[in-house]
């Protein structure tokens, strides 16, 4: 009788023994478990439903152990997921810490370079002896302060973008394309340009986006500046706007020298200059304004260029429709 009842009574609390071995090394294997699973251990579930149905103690036993295995394998995964995230973030900070030292090199070399001819023009400012000696040295100089002040101005602009909310104003295209392109073509240094301005009449109105105008008119006017710098007085360049139905394009093209294939993925950085841009002026940051604005509208841009017949370069703008 003893064994016989021993046994009818053990299978009670076989779940309960079972549940607790189970639970140890759990607690070992996985110490800290997250807050968004509920920790229930196989013996605790085991001793509720044991002491509340008697004849279903292997039942019990098994629930409870495949409730166990379950738990385990959510921990197992969520840890999984959580180590990844964290090499994820490491990796998104290291890469993070690494432009900005780029970028501060750079900028500590764009800065250079019109100190040191500006403190040459005032060198030879002192030791000028005849008058276009002298007037010479003011005009370095005077070179040399103003692309100082680009590149702050551009700095400024650029910190700005991150600090204040853009306005959200519908925005009549082709409005902002004539305004570009006449800015461009009042441009001393560009007279007699041939600039384009090709808008579809049909249909008619043309879609709106909603944005900041004038940060619009930034983007677009560098894009124009950039291409009008990059080619000579007999190349073109032709701004064109059209949609495909949930976007507004704006092209910017020229038949100018083109990009070296090498340098295409770089030109929206921060700073950086190409090989054929070293000798004319700029700050180095037109496009990198130009991608920033371009995102903080929901859109973006891109570029395509041939340096090859017929060689040129393609700027395109995208920007949701309104």
């Amino acid at each position: 009788m003893f064994p016989t009842r021993w046994l009818k009574y053990g299978w009670w609390f076989l779940p309960v023994v079972v549940g607790l071995l189970l639970a140890i090394p759990v607690q070992f294997i996985f110490p800290a478990v997250p807050a968004t699973l509920t920790t229930i251990d196989l013996g605790f579930t085991a001793l509720v439903l044991g002491l509340t149905i008697r004849n279903s103690a292997v039942l019990i036993f098994l629930l409870g152990f495949i409730l166990t295995v379950v738990i385990m394998l959510m921990v197992w995964w969520d840890r999984r997921h959580l180590a990844q995230a964290q090499t994820m973030y490491a990796d998104h900070v290291e890469d993070t810490e690494q432009k900005r030292r780029h970028f501060l090199r750079r900028l500590d070399h764009e800065i250079k370079n019109p100190l040191t001819g500006l403190r040459a023009a005032l060198v030879n400012l002192q030791e000028a002896q005849a008058a276009d000696e002298r007037w010479h040295a003011q005009q370095n100089a005077g070179r040399a302060v103003e692309r100082l002040t680009r590149l702050l101005t551009d700095l400024r602009k650029l910190a700005d973008l991150d600090e204040r909310p853009i306005e959200r104003y519908p925005v009549d295209v082709p409005d902002l394309l004539e305004d570009v392109v006449e800015a461009a073509r009042a441009i001393p240094a560009y007279e007699g340009r041939n600039i384009s301005l090709l808008i579809p009449k049909v249909p008619s109105p043309f879609p709106t986006i909603t944005g900041d105008r004038d940060l619009l008119v930034l983007a677009v006017y560098n894009l124009v500046e950039n291409a009008l710098k990059f080619t000579a007085r007999d190349d073109s360049v032709e701004v064109r706007a059209l949609e495909d139905g949930r976007a507004v394009v704006i092209e910017v093209a020229d038949s100018g020298a083109g990009i070296p294939a090498a340098e295409v993925s770089k030109i929206f950085d921060e700073l950086y200059r190409g090989s054929n841009a070293r000798s004319t002026e700029g700050s180095g940051l037109g496009l990198a304004l130009v991608h920033r604005i371009a995102t903080l509208h929901g859109g973006g841009v891109g570029v395509r260029s041939s340096q090859q017949e017929p060689r040129g370069t393609v700027f395109t703008l995208r920007l949701p429709r309104r």
